[in-house]
């Protein structure tokens, strides 16, 4: 995969350069959470988005040790059940890191986090920066690689009565932790695959099979594409071989409530693809 940039993070203008970013010690007590499995205080709580981003910056730095280099973006909280759930009304930014990535299929333990989820969600693949130009997401898919069908696994690990805003989910980059990336279907025809995605069935089971959600491509934003229209929006600007992870098509699910694991079908797609993962206790 080929390496990228932490370019959209250049975007924080001078005002950000000297926001009321975290200090080292948080930034430091916050990874060592994630990394136990731990509740962590929130980081940005009062702040503005410039000091999250400021944060995340700072964040993306001191997780490099354990979750690799920035693969990409992420648009969070982008259908109606989830920004309902945290009372915002337009989605958050975060980021992808490269150990998060697991295989098609991979078993890992229930409690992967502090305060571990699970969603169905979408990845897209930037074929070329001209992407950054796009205006609409027909013209976002002429630029689009590839996609993956993707189950986020992602940890909101705030302690119980920290705050969970826009500000803090931003700051902590909107919960990274894991997640099954499932095998690329090339876009060849970008007006066939534009179509698809807005109107393929995205269905979350559980691990005994039964269903969680069921929710059309429309569900993220009108379209899975609209989430690259609303990164670039804010100032990313990607680069070829970016992961965008579209959002979630459904509610958040806590993973210890799906039955020893999950799958995702996306029926409308080529191949009607469909990923899963089992967990362990």
């Amino acid at each position: 995969m080929p390496r990228i940039v932490l370019a959209a993070l250049a975007v924080i203008t001078a005002t950000t350069a000297h926001a009321d970013c975290a200090s080292d010690a948080q930034i430091a007590d916050f990874v060592a959470a994630l990394d136990a499995n731990e509740p962590a205080k929130a980081l940005g709580d009062g702040g503005s988005m410039d000091d999250a981003l400021c944060i995340q910056e700072k964040l993306a730095t001191a997780l490099a040790p354990s979750m690799g280099k920035v693969i990409g973006y992420k648009a969070g909280l982008t259908s109606p059940p989830a920004q309902q759930r945290f009372e915002v009304d337009e989605p958050v930014r975060g980021l992808l890191f490269e150990k998060m990535m697991l295989p098609d299929g991979a078993t890992i333990p229930v409690r992967f986090g502090a305060t571990p989820m699970v969603e169905s969600d979408l990845v897209l693949v930037v074929g070329d920066a001209a992407i950054n130009a796009a205006e609409s997401p027909g013209e976002v898919m002429a630029h689009v690689s590839a996609i993956h069908p993707f189950i986020e696994l992602p940890d909101l690990m705030l302690a119980k009565g920290e705050p969970i805003t826009a500000i803090t989910l931003t700051a902590m980059a909107v919960g990274p932790k894991l997640g099954v990336l499932g095998d690329a279907i090339p876009v060849e025809d970008a007006a066939a695959m534009d179509a698809a995605l807005a109107n393929m069935e995205v269905t979350l089971r559980d691990g005994a099979g039964t269903v969680v959600s069921t929710a059309p491509g429309s569900a993220v934003l009108g379209h899975p594409a609209n989430s690259v229209l609303w990164l670039i929006g804010k100032g990313v600007s990607l680069q070829p071989g970016d992961l965008v992870s579209v959002g979630s098509f459904g509610p958040l699910v806590p993973a210890a409530q799906m039955n020893g694991g999950a799958s995702a079908s996306y029926v409308g797609l080529p191949g009607d693809p469909r990923i899963s993962v089992n967990f362990s206790e």
